[in-house]
């Protein structure tokens, strides 16, 4: 299958779609005369910007009957040879059916997000792998991918709104939900903290403004985020979208986690240290106030880890 047409169907979130780039690249390399078209909400298209991997993108907007209709007719005019189901939700397995390919590889219902998913799916992979990333390679590899590539192809990203000169701590405190968060108010310690130790600004990326004394408010879109990560020496992160493209990026950091489990959520690779709670819980409960998982990592703790993970390094950059 050399030369197959493949639909990737992982629409969305952040986080998602970079823990899927290296399964995709992975088919590329492994089929290097095939064409990969990728199925994705608008909102990430981005992150798909020149990847070489990828050789076109369907866009599909969820909100309306109209991006419905379009999504139909798209994958309608195309003949696919497989599809590869990463997101495991109902909603993504019709989707990959009406593609009418010849095979949809998905998880098991024992590891599809919904269960029912599995139902469309001609080839069901159990993974044997825990972590996003891993799982989407396991699939890969069912898929036909028999070379297995890490890598993440990412876009430069664009400057957005001004950065601080000399190195900084990049921060994004928000999330898919608030119980994954650390409270807004950490931040404030955090600050202080960076630049009596380091002689660092922290910056804290967000999509709207927010206030948080001490700390550098740096307000952009996913292209301004990845260009700021990037020039970052270092990030605090928490179980969102951000840590996972600074993990992917190679940056070093501090990943800050509660509710959600960090061996299948984590950061991927060695460059963030992981904190969490002893007696945390896992639970995806999509409550609007910080877990109390998260409270209990103290500003404090966060320094002497980001201490710890930067070293004597740090003290160098600032002279």
């Amino acid at each position: 299958m050399n030369a197959a047409h493949v639909l990737v169907v992982r629409l969305g979130s952040m986080g998602d779609v970079i823990a899927a780039l290296p399964a995709v690249a992975s088919l590329k390399q492994s089929m290097p005369h095939s064409r990969i078209t990728w199925l994705i909400e608008p909102k990430w298209r981005v992150l798909l910007e020149g990847n070489s991997s990828v050789d076109s993108v369907i866009t599909f907007d969820r909100r309306n009957l109209q991006g419905w209709r379009g999504v139909w007719r798209a994958l309608r005019a195309e003949h696919f040879d497989i599809a590869v189901d990463f997101q495991g939700l109902v909603k993504s397995a019709i989707l990959a059916s009406v593609a009418r390919p010849e095979r949809i590889f998905g998880f098991t219902g024992d590891y599809a997000r919904e269960r029912p998913a599995s139902w469309f799916y001609s080839d069901k992979v159990a993974i044997r792998a825990y972590h996003a990333v891993e799982r989407n390679l396991d699939l890969a590899a069912s898929a036909g991918a028999s070379t297995i590539v890490r890598v993440f192809p990412l876009p430069r990203g664009e400057p957005e709104g001004e950065l601080p000169q000399g190195n900084f701590i990049l921060a994004s405190p928000l999330a898919g939900w608030g119980a994954k968060q650390w409270p807004l108010e950490y931040y404030e310690e955090l600050a202080e903290g960076v630049q009596r130790n380091f002689g660092f600004s922290l910056v804290l990326n967000a999509p709207v403004p927010m206030e948080v004394k001490g700390a550098w408010l740096h307000v952009s879109g996913i292209p301004g985020l990845i260009d700021a990560t990037r020039k970052a020496t270092a990030v605090v992160g928490i179980d969102s979208g951000p840590t996972h493209l600074a993990a992917a990026l190679g940056k070093p950091g501090v990943a800050i986690y509660g509710p959600t489990e960090p061996a299948r959520h984590g950061p991927y690779g060695d460059t963030f240290s992981v904190l969490r709670a002893r007696d945390a819980v896992t639970t995806y409960r999509r409550t609007a106030e910080p877990d109390s998982s998260m409270r209990a990592i103290t500003p404090r703790r966060v320094l002497e880890a980001l201490t710890a993970k930067l070293g004597t390094s740090a003290k160098r950059m600032t002279h």
